[in-house]
């Protein structure tokens, strides 16, 4: 007893003066042996004590002042500043400051708390490490994350995840095979193929940042970006929900179902707040409609919305093409009004319907469900319709033209302003079985006004509003500076074929 007396005065007496270097005890450890052997000093009952800066409380442990180590064993719980650990057992290397936590490991600070199986802490670099599952959850709110495998610094509300990462907060839900996250920034970064989720949203990407408390944040590569009525596929985005705005770059592809609308681009802008959606760099904006789709193409097309998410106007800048089965047009710039479907082209715009061109300064067409009702052409109008395959071809010109089409074929035009007619009447020979069509000659008018009326681009009959000027050359005698009006121009290489290769031959 005396011997173990004063082998725990003197242990007790180096303790105290080694000022942290060593273990110190405090109240409360109520038996101490010390292993020649060994050079251990074995500490048994409620063991209270401090090491390097960190205070611990366990049933028993086992202390090597050589070597630095202590082993503490059961309801380990070791304190620094606002970090508590618990654990069944745990060994500690203090000439490293590297520790090891075995059994029912968990971790708290004020705002977290972290369960798993075993951690491996480095006291140096304030970092803990888990490789058999963990939960981290949050004191202060429902926030939790879970995964395979993590590390964090508690110091600083570091933490980093890999293998079936999955992080909760509220309604958002974020599934990834590894993630890193600021505590203090609310800020997650993710990499491999990841899903965030809420009420109103859901989000595929590979990699990217994500704010968990703006919700917002750069998504990359595969991005697939899905809500209600909304698809957005592309290569990058930035996402922001209040308020509401997409960025999307690279192949981009957005599906609108409620409105039927389909969007292609290389940029993608979306601002909910004011209504208005951007697109530019081969930007196709596909409207379906009952009867027919139109494919509208730009360098820029800009959309605005209404207050309730309907499409207002659709605006198209440079090196316009629109496309359906009904018309085709070119022009430098359109402006589409949804609500009352009228169309305005402008900059040397020009439009087909079946054999026939319309070309002027400014053409307004009136459209419903995508058949084409009427065209005002307005400055150096005119129409064109081909015959014969290209042999012949009927022109009209004026100021302006007002024209009327019928199941989106030119049925009649009204020329105002320096009218001028070039015209292959036909005679129809009627025989038993047979009707044959002969072209009987051209016949050129000038009038200040006139009206026609056309089959198929042929004239049915002319209307004059005052005394014309005309003169009629049988086919084998026209003359050649008689076959064209002022400007002519056939353009149907010009003409869109096809909707998606009008963008590969911009």
């Amino acid at each position: 007893m005396l011997y173990a007396f004063i082998l725990s005065a003197f242990f007790l007496n180096g303790i105290v003066n080694a000022q942290g270097n060593v273990l110190e005890l405090l109240p409360g450890t109520e038996k101490i042996i010390f292993s020649e052997l060994t050079g251990e000093h074995r500490l048994i009952g409620t063991v209270n004590f401090t090491y390097q800066g960190n205070t611990m409380y366990c049933d028993s442990a086992h202390y090597n002042e050589k070597r630095k180590i202590v082993h503490a064993y059961g309801h380990v719980h070791v304190t620094k500043n606002d970090i508590n650990l618990y654990c069944d057992s745990l060994l500690y290397f203090g000439s490293t400051k590297y520790a090891k936590l075995w059994g029912k490991v968990r971790v708290r600070d004020k705002e977290y708390k972290i369960a798993t199986d075993s951690i491996d802490y480095d006291a140096k670099s304030g970092r803990a490490t888990y490789k058999n599952y963990g939960r981290i959850e949050s004191i202060v709110s429902n926030e939790m994350i879970t995964s395979k495998y993590g590390y964090f610094y508690p110091n600083i509300g570091s933490f980093f995840f890999s293998g079936k990462v999955s992080y909760k907060k509220e309604d958002l839900t974020m599934t990834t095979d590894t993630l890193q996250f600021a505590y203090e920034k609310q800020i997650t970064q993710f990499f491999g193929p990841t899903e965030i989720k809420n009420d109103s949203i859901t989000i595929n990407c590979e990699r990217g940042w994500y704010h968990v408390q703006k919700e917002e944040g750069n998504l990359y590569r595969n991005v697939k970006i899905s809500q209600r009525n909304r698809e957005v596929l592309c290569d990058t985005a930035f996402y922001a929900s209040k308020p509401e705005i997409f960025t999307a770059k690279g192949k981009v592809k957005v599906t609108d179902s409620q409105k039927k609308q389909q969007l292609m681009s290389d940029v993608f802008y979306s601002n909910k707040s004011i209504g208005t959606t951007y697109i530019t760099g081969k930007a196709l904006a596909i409207q379906v409609k009952e009867k027919d789709s139109i494919f509208l193409h730009a360098d820029t097309l800009t959309i605005k919305e209404d207050s309730l998410g309907n499409t207002k106007y659709m605006k198209g800048n440079r090196k316009v093409k629109i496309y359906s089965q009904a018309i085709q047009a070119v022009a430098d710039s359109a402006y589409y009004d949804a609500t009352s479907g009228i169309l305005t082209l402008a900059k040397s715009p020009i439009i087909w319907a079946k054999n026939a061109q319309l070309k002027g300064d400014t053409i307004i067409v009136f459209m419903k469900d995508s058949t084409i009702s009427k065209s005002l052409v307005i400055g150096k109008a005119s129409a064109i319709m081909e015959l014969d395959s290209g042999l012949y071809y009927n022109q009209l010109s004026g100021r302006k033209m007002t024209a009327w089409f019928e199941k989106n074929e030119l049925q009649r035009a009204d020329m105002n302003g320096n009218a001028w007619t070039i015209l292959y009447p036909i005679e129809e020979q009627k025989t038993d079985s047979t009707i044959t069509k002969k072209r009987l000659g051209l016949n050129r008018l000038y009038a200040s006004d006139l009206r026609v009326y056309l089959d198929s681009g042929e004239v049915r009959s002319i209307t004059y509003f005052d005394k014309p000027d005309g003169i009629f050359y049988p086919m084998n005698q026209i003359k050649e500076e008689e076959k064209f009006i002022v400007g002519f121009a056939w353009l149907i290489a010009k003409r869109p074929r096809d909707p998606f290769e009008m963008i590969a031959n911009d």
